[in-house]
């Protein structure tokens, strides 16, 4: 017998082998073409053509096809090195295909065919996927394996042939499709491996480019995220630095974000935002750049020529792009309009993150004076910004340390003069700022959700006043504002019914204000809330009334018992036809509507008596009284019930 030493033959030998089947034992089809002449063999040289496989090589193969077993236990045995730990999962593959790859070399040998030895090999090729695929075992120690495989198999074939007394040419043959066997299906088996690690350099520069492509993306909406923002930034200041072109940054803050994700659930939120994204995109030019910082926060950077028109153009093109409501799949009963905040900066002497930071102060300068337009950034702003931090900072700790209190602005009947109820107005005694007025701080407590606890608090500490007058013999009713923020939870109802149970007040002495603005935010959410506070007895107002978007139809839908007409009109009277008509109009509007009619801000006489005219049921104002502390406005009640007069005490 020849020798045989631990390596495959060239390819060359492997290819003059025509005539191994289509998908040879342990390996498939060659693909590759010889490339010269073979080197001198390392083991029996393959026939020059297809050996005839005679009975004697017959009963060699059907001899082998018995002996699979003792084949397996000998390989196992010398490849079983001392100390070396072999993964059972490992292990079994390798026995699995000592024993398919025997009886395929078993199945040739005995001349059945092709498709008998390739249906017998099959789970040799598929193991060497798998070991491939999961890189379970190195392609040397496969390789080693092999050969001892081949050296065991080479035993017990001259074993057969001296128990048979076969021909030495029959061994030959034998041996040689034997060494075919192998020599084809390391170049398989390496064919495999190469494959193997092919597709994984492919997935691992595929996921590289998906770590880079998420490091560098919001994971959201697929936009440049913080990262990619400050690089593209700082790419475009370098050009500015040296052209001298113009760099904006424009920061958008979507205005009434949180209420619709508090309201809807984080999954609306989601797609609310993807679809904003999605809007503004489509709106921004291509050399510019729009990315998500997080939340409901956006960014767009722009230079040269998208600035040639002013910064201020895009900004109005991304309103334009929200003006449209937006229809969400998860509430498809209700279309949301999304309004915005956006804070302009232009760059030049800035690094990228001093301009974004800039454009930020601007969008919060743009939310404090009314939300839903842009401000643009000025020197001095950040001293503005600091200042309004601290506020939120000491904020935080103002209900605690009870620093908030409560004024009470007399109501009266305009027909008679008598006082019907107070409005209560919080109040913020600031340890260093002084006594702060509500709108020196309630946009901030809105803002950060802190209005949420403090309304809470207001409605108690209102209540309980309530009925403390009431006990003493005045029947007021207290009117208590309820913030935007506060309308967009349920939380409001159960707020408002604690406040009752736990202060006893008689429902029907509690008057609930909302804004006009407020109550068309989600028309559909809001009058099945108001529905639900009516439902305990309260009374609901409508503050600011003219101001706002509403119209007859949204009046009706929702159940209001007082409308109270704008200041801003009650001021103008005697000014002008238009607003003495517009009050006339809005006291018919109630009177149509059944709904009771209240004037805000009566200063003069002139205005108390065209109000008394038009029949407008109650006012209130500094020409009965300013907002007072709760001793000066018990103090008013009872001086009025004294006396008959509306005035100061």
């Amino acid at each position: 017998m020849a020798a045989y030493e631990d390596r495959p033959q060239s390819a060359d030998l492997l290819k003059q082998a025509g005539t191994l089947p289509d998908t040879a034992p342990m390996a498939t089809q060659a693909s590759r073409k010889p490339a010269g002449p073979p080197q001198q063999p390392m083991g029996p040289l393959p026939p020059d053509a297809p050996p005839e496989v005679t009975d004697e090589l017959a009963r060699v193969g059907e001899a082998l096809k018995q002996r699979c077993d003792q084949v397996l236990r000998e390989t196992v045995a010398r490849t079983t090195e001392p100390g070396e730990a072999i993964d059972e999962v490992v292990q079994e593959g390798f026995e699995r295909i000592s024993t398919s790859s025997t009886l395929a070399v078993a199945h040739w040998i005995a001349g059945e065919g092709r498709d008998v030895a390739s249906a017998a090999g099959r789970e040799t090729w598929e193991l060497f996927g798998e070991l491939a695929a999961h890189r379970a075992a190195a392609l040397d120690l496969v390789t080693r394996r092999c050969f001892r495989w081949r050296n065991v198999m080479a035993e017990t074939l001259r074993e057969i042939c001296t128990e048979q007394a076969a021909s030495g040419e029959t061994l030959t043959q034998a041996l040689t499709m034997l060494q075919l066997s192998l020599e084809f299906s390391l170049v398989r088996m390496g064919e495999c491996f190469e494959t193997e690690r092919q597709r994984t350099d492919y997935e691992l520069a595929r996921r590289e480019d998906e770590l880079a492509f998420l490091a560098t993306h919001d994971a959201l909406t697929d936009l440049p995220n913080r990262t990619l923002i400050l690089d593209r930034l700082e790419q475009m200041l370098v050009r500015s630095r040296r052209t001298n072109a113009p760099v904006a940054a424009l920061f958008i803050d979507l205005d009434n974000f949180k209420g619709i994700n508090d309201t809807l659930g984080h999954g609306a939120g989601d797609e609310l935002l993807r679809a904003v994204a999605t809007r503004l995109e489509g709106v921004v030019r291509g050399a510019d750049t729009l990315g998500r910082l997080g939340g409901d926060e956006f960014i767009v950077i722009s230079d040269q020529v998208s600035l040639q028109a002013g910064p201020e153009l895009i900004a109005e093109r991304l309103f334009e792009a929200l003006k449209e409501p937006f229809n969400l799949t998860s509430n498809t009963e209700t279309a949301f309009t999304v309004n915005a905040s956006i804070g302009i900066a232009m760059g030049g002497g800035y690094s990228a993150e001093d301009l974004l930071r800039n454009a930020d102060i601007a969008m919060y300068r743009a939310k404090w004076d009314g939300k839903n337009r842009y401000a643009r950034f000025e020197t001095g702003m950040q001293d503005s910004i600091r200042k309004r931090m601290e506020l939120e900072m000491d904020m935080r700790h103002a209900l605690e340390a009870g620093q908030f209190f409560l004024a009470y602005q007399p109501i009266l009947s305009l027909g008679d003069l008598n006082p019907t109820g107070v409005e209560a107005l919080i109040r913020w005694n600031h340890p260093k700022r002084g006594v702060l007025q509500p709108d020196e701080f309630v946009p901030v407590a809105e803002e950060t959700g802190q209005i949420i606890e403090i309304g809470r608090w207001v409605l108690g500490e209102a209540c309980a006043q309530a009925v403390a007058w009431r006990k003493d013999g005045f029947p007021i009713v207290m009117a208590v504002n309820v913030s935007a923020r506060q309308l967009d939870s349920d939380q409001i109802i159960s707020d408002i019914e604690q406040a009752l149970t736990t202060t006893g007040l008689d429902p029907a002495a509690l008057t609930v204000e909302l804004t006009e603005t407020t109550i068309m935010r989600n028309v559909e959410e809001t009058s099945r809330r108001l529905k639900a506070i009516k439902a305990l007895g309260v009374q609901i107002a409508i503050d600011d009334f003219g101001t706002g978007y509403s119209s007859l139809a949204h009046l009706q839908r929702f159940p209001v018992d007082a409308l109270k007409i704008d200041r801003s009109f009650i001021s103008e009277v005697g000014h002008g036809q238009g607003s003495e008509t517009l009050i006339g109009t809005l006291v018919q509007l109630g009177k149509a509507l059944l709904i009771e009619t209240f004037a805000e801000g009566i200063e003069y006489e002139a205005e108390l008596s065209l109000l008394r005219d038009q029949e407008c049921e109650s006012g209130q104002g500094f020409l009965f009284a300013t907002p007072l502390d709760a001793e000066a406005a018990g103090e008013f009640l009872r001086r009025w019930a004294q006396t008959g007069a509306a005035t100061l005490p």
